[in-house]
């Protein structure tokens, strides 16, 4: 189960964080976009189960198509409400996973288990910087109308991504003091702005906590995902 749950996960990132452009989301409430995307979900599910005709993987984008559409036509568009959108979505693929275990031992990609621990790295790397800006963006938008930004253009989105990138690394290398020297490191470089202004104050501390504590659950579930996974060994070709 874990080896088609882990390559249905990595199916569903690549669909919703990158292969979903700002466009496709934007217009999403079209039925064109949102056949395109729910197509999008079915094709990856297939690319990375190394299965074509599994009727589980249509069942699949179905179950997709309708948690989007109650969350679109809803006008459900909040943090808590990402939150609860992608618990539908792991849930829905956990269930797929347990009723059909042999997806991925039964799939073109079986014969080559190094590729699940490098779907689970490449899934947290995505969930840690795509999804993680995203989920930041959506819980701080109640608040950045209240501050002002002279900052550079897209600075705190390059800090996040740098931010979050490094700590993923540094859990997942079990090296715990580089993470705690970069918390306050930040903490160092934005008090000198941070205290002249207490909405500036504030909404840097909510950030970044938040961003730091995302890194901090990715890193960890994708740790937690590897210890149940083959090792990351390629074999040598044979002589």
């Amino acid at each position: 189960m874990i080896a088609t749950f882990t390559a249905l996960i990595l199916a569903h990132v690549l669909a919703d964080f990158v292969l979903q452009t700002y466009a496709m989301v934007k217009h999403k409430r079209g039925p064109r976009v949102m056949a395109l995307h729910t197509a999008i979900v079915l094709l990856t599910a297939q690319a990375t189960t190394g299965q074509i005709a599994a009727p589980e993987l249509l069942l699949l984008a179905a179950a997709h198509l309708i948690i989007d559409c109650i969350k679109i036509y809803g006008g459900f568009r909040s943090f808590s409400a990402f939150l609860v959108d992608q618990i539908a979505h792991v849930a829905t693929i956990a269930a797929i996973a347990s009723f059909a275990p042999t997806l991925w031992s039964t799939g073109a990609w079986a014969v080559q288990p190094w590729l699940l621990p490098a779907m689970a790295l490449f899934t947290g790397f995505i969930v840690t910087l795509t999804a993680g800006q995203h989920a930041i963006a959506l819980l701080m938008r109640p608040y950045a109308m209240r501050i002002r930004n002279n900052g550079l253009r897209d600075g705190g989105h390059q800090i996040g991504l740098l931010e979050r990138g490094l700590i993923f690394l540094f859990i997942l290398k079990n090296l715990p003091v580089p993470t705690g020297f970069l918390i306050t490191a930040k903490s160092v470089l934005r008090f000198g702005t941070a205290s002249r202004d207490q909405r500036t104050a504030e909404y840097v501390i909510i950030g970044t906590l938040a961003s730091f504590g995302w890194a901090l659950l990715a890193a960890l579930a994708t740790q937690a995902a590897l210890g149940h996974l083959p090792p990351l060994e390629i074999a040598p070709p044979a002589p």
